[in-house]
């Protein structure tokens, strides 16, 4: 690995983001692990074709980039009443032994080199706790990032028969020349449970970013996914579930917009490991001016998973000839008893749309931008959370309006 981010960091350090947190023992020494794990872990899976990988995470600067023991941020965190929705270190506290419980049981903290950077220096996050029976809605993180770096970890878990929805949102409040953001978020779905997620990422366009964020379902559970992505520089992210529970379901719902200069590498990941398990993927995004999406898209249907439903779609507008867009859907088959599809496309706006619209008295610019409002449609119509659905569309409009 030519990149080696731990040369500018020390055990001391981690000692003291733990000891500033509170954190029992054993948290301190999956911390110390993680980071002497940084040694033999490679960066994340990218798609590589011959002699070229189509997003290259090894050239960041992050000596320069990470600067753990100056975190800053402004966080709100809000829930009703009968909802823990925690800061990290009041749920170190208050719930520790189901951290114990939870911590790395979905996302594995040595899975690759940046969960493992990300696992030894986080300093703020987010517990969700939703107890048997309850049906909570309006819990709302917002994260602004006011440092160079920032690592955050939240952690969710619904009891059985429980259902939550969960609005995030990540912003940049002081800028510097460059940013880099780091969040992990594990969900645990318990029987019959429901959990919405929706994220909305809109950092400095300065900023670099990785994210993973995986669920897993018990029985008859279900997670939806709404992923958002229109700032950074740089995104790498997945959004992913493990349906390990009979009849349990996901939807994975993304969008993005990238102009400038921007790359998006975007992961939608599901597993299906158990019977009559359901999943559907729906992607859509824009690239302008010399903006690059990189998708995929991967179903795997377990030995186990009988009975299977499992859809994948992905659609990517390309308003400018210099712009570029790459998508690799995939499906990963081992059981018969499966109804699967996949599939993706790359294009630009339709010419004889554009043309019957201007005939029509609408102006060249008008008609791109309710073209391109139109082509989002799809997703928007997928998106459950009313103020997620709303704040998407402003941002979308207001960018097709900065291109004029």
């Amino acid at each position: 690995m030519s990149t080696q981010v731990h040369a500018n960091l020390t055990e001391e350090q981690v000692r003291q983001i733990s000891g500033d947190l509170d954190e029992p023992d054993w948290l301190l020494e999956t911390r110390l692990e993680a980071l002497e794990a940084l040694e033999e872990l490679e960066m994340p899976d990218v798609i590589r074709t011959p002699g070229r990988d189509w997003t290259n995470l090894h050239e960041l600067d992050y000596e320069s980039l990470v600067d753990p023991l100056n975190a800053a941020e402004d966080k709100d965190q809000l829930g009703p009443d009968e909802v823990d929705v925690l800061s990290w270190a009041d749920a170190v506290d208050e719930h520790e032994a189901l951290l114990e419980d939870h911590f790395g049981s979905v996302v594995d903290p040595q899975e690759n080199y940046l969960t493992a950077l990300s696992t030894a220096l986080f300093s703020t996050g987010t517990v969700v706790y939703v107890p048997e029976g309850v049906d909570a809605e309006d819990v709302t993180i917002r994260t602004e990032q006011n440092s160079r770096s920032l690592f955050n970890y939240t952690l969710v878990v619904t009891e059985e028969s429980s259902s939550v929805t969960i609005l995030e949102r990540q912003s940049t409040g002081t800028e510097q020349d460059e940013q880099y953001y780091s969040g992990v978020v594990e969900i645990v779905a318990g029987e019959n449970s429901s959990v919405q997620y929706g994220s909305l990422q809109n950092l400095s366009e300065d900023a670099y970013n990785f994210t993973v964020k995986r669920g897993e379902t018990d029985t008859y559970a279900t997670i939806d996914w709404i992923e958002a992505n229109l700032g950074t520089q740089l995104t790498k992210t997945e959004v992913s579930t493990e349906l390990n529970g009979d009849s349990s379901e996901t939807q994975i719902v993304g969008a993005f917009y990238g102009h400038n200069d921007q790359h998006f590498d975007l992961d939608a990941k599901v597993w299906h490991r158990a019977e009559h398990t359901t999943a559907d993927l729906v992607t859509r995004g824009v690239t302008d001016d010399v903006a690059r999406s990189v998708y995929e898209g991967v179903q795997d249907v377990g030995r186990d998973a009988w009975d299977t439903s499992s859809y994948q779609r992905e659609n990517t507008l390309m308003l400018s000839d210099d712009s570029e867009a790459d998508a690799s859907p995939k499906l990963i088959i081992n059981n018969h008893d499966t109804e699967a599809s996949h599939s993706a496309t790359v294009g630009q706006i339709d010419q004889e749309d554009l043309l019957y619209m201007t005939s029509r008295g609408v102006d060249p610019r008008t008609a791109r931008n309710m073209l391109v409002e139109g082509f989002f449609v799809p997703v928007l119509e997928e998106i459950a959370v009313d103020e997620l659905r709303e704040d998407l569309e402003e941002q979308i409009a207001a960018r097709l309006r900065k291109r004029e």
